[in-house]
């Protein structure tokens, strides 16, 4: 491509293996100077070489604006670090060169109408493979042999909190395979891309800011590894959670949540007191339901105490007993795969873990492992093959309840007990076989119009 004054000329080859100047055009007077072609081919040739010049411009141009917006927006964040005790040296070194990552999953993306959650596995793979026995078993023998190996630490742990080591351990496992995972992300990257262009925003920018600020506080950037969503260290915290929660336990001076497992459990434990972690229970129980009752009972909004669960007929698996203790909690039912697999009464630490992550997977898995390592075993109930969790026939699902006025809040295309328990009130109501799961069927008969 060469250039003449305020025109751009354009040359194209004709096959022939010459060149001739097709068009000149003076775009500030719309006039146009001509070479006479030699060939109706050449004109092809030389039309397709303009639009593929037009389109490289434009192009090229909407890539720098994007570019140009990104540091505009990074520049923006610049008196919220500010406040935050963040230096211009410190901000400048950290965003110098910064680009979005547009593989991680949660972002809106141009042309695109809803995120994506490529990769965020709680949301995406089936309850039976995200709770894969093997590997819930595997890390069971990893965590035992660590509940030996910081014996000391986690008893201290467990005085202070009020959380049991085995618990905590198994927030460590579900994290980072008890610190053998190594995170894959850079955290500035992350917390910005996701703040300047991921679902939730707002909520990234403050963590995107804090984040800085642990850079201004003297933690090393190679250290701050992260998840998709900005999470760090061992047990995986946000810097908002660094700074609410985070604790020098081996009291060495400092807090290390990457190189000192000591710190890295008692900072997880200590987040999960904040969170309402009630010392000497458990997180659930794995129960069969009675025939006289089915799935569709899910959810918080069925809380009520063990009691009144066992006087409707719900017993614990392999005819174990309720302790006597816990009669009087409060429980409500959770069946993360409808009637698919296992089903739990589950307590206030369930929702405590959920609190950590909220997913029902996550805390299910977290619940398990640490019966796991503290002696017990695998479910009771097998996980059926429902394969993967399918983002569209949820969505299609949520959005049919909810126009049928059942209580859905959010389409997501997320699978929770909110969901779960609509589906099957649905199926219930409308004499469908009852499985709390949304089906191609399900889907189907919400289509249609004809329920109630």
């Amino acid at each position: 491509m060469g250039v003449c004054g305020s025109c751009i000329q354009i040359q194209a080859a004709t096959g022939k293996g010459g060149w001739f100047a097709m068009n000149c055009f003076n775009f500030k007077s719309k006039r146009t100077y001509r070479k006479p072609a030699r060939s109706g081919f050449e004109w092809l040739a030389a039309i397709m070489a303009i639009f593929a010049v037009v389109f490289a411009i434009t192009g090229a141009s909407g890539q720098l604006s994007a570019r140009e917006d990104f540091h505009t927006w990074l520049e923006s964040v610049w008196p919220d670090a500010r406040a935050a005790g963040v230096s211009r040296s410190t901000f400048d070194t950290a965003v110098r060169g910064l680009k979005p990552d547009t593989t991680l999953p949660d972002l809106i993306l141009p042309g695109k109408k809803l995120p994506s959650m490529k990769g965020q596995a709680e949301f995406t793979r089936a309850p039976g493979d995200y709770l894969k026995a093997s590997y819930l078993a595997r890390l069971a023998e990893k965590g035992k042999d660590l509940a030996r190996q910081y014996k000391s630490a986690l008893g201290r742990i467990e005085d202070t909190y009020g959380v049991d080591r085995y618990s905590v351990l198994a927030i460590w496992g579900r994290e980072t395979a008890f610190g053998n995972y190594k995170l894959p992300h850079d955290a500035i990257t992350v917390l910005a891309t996701q703040a300047y262009m991921g679902r939730r925003q707002d909520f990234f920018r403050k963590e995107f800011v804090l984040a800085l600020k642990m850079l201004q506080d003297g933690i090393p950037r190679a250290k701050m590894r992260s998840s998709w969503a900005g999470a760090i260290g061992h047990t995986q915290f946000l810097p908002s959670e660094f700074y609410k929660h985070a604790r020098d336990h081996d009291a060495d001076g400092s807090v290390d949540l990457f190189d000192s497992v000591p710190d890295a459990l008692a900072s997880a434990a200590r987040q999960l007191q904040a969170k309402g972690w009630v010392r000497g229970r458990t997180w659930g129980y794995e129960v069969q339901i009675p025939e006289s009752s089915d799935c569709a009972y899910e959810g918080p909004p069925g809380m009520r105490p063990i009691r009144e669960w066992v006087s409707m007929g719900y017993r614990r698996v392999a005819g174990r007993q309720f302790p006597a203790q816990v009669m009087d909690d409060k429980a409500y039912l959770m069946s993360p795969a409808g009637i698919y697999g296992p089903s739990f009464l589950v307590l206030e630490n369930f929702q405590v873990i959920r609190r950590y992550n909220t997913s029902d997977l996550y805390a299910t898995f977290v619940g398990n492992l640490a019966d796991r390592i503290a002696g017990g075993g695998d479910f009771a109930t097998p996980w059926q093959d429902i394969g993967p969790q399918r983002t569209k026939i949820i969505r299609g699902v949520q959005k049919g309840l909810q126009n049928a006025g059942y209580n859905i809040k959010v389409i997501d295309g997320f699978i929770g007990s909110g969901t779960r328990r609509e589906a099957g009130q649905y199926q219930r109501k409308n004499g469908l076989k009852v499985d709390c799961w949304p089906t191609d069927g399900l889907l189907s008969h919400l289509s249609r119009g004809q329920g109630r």
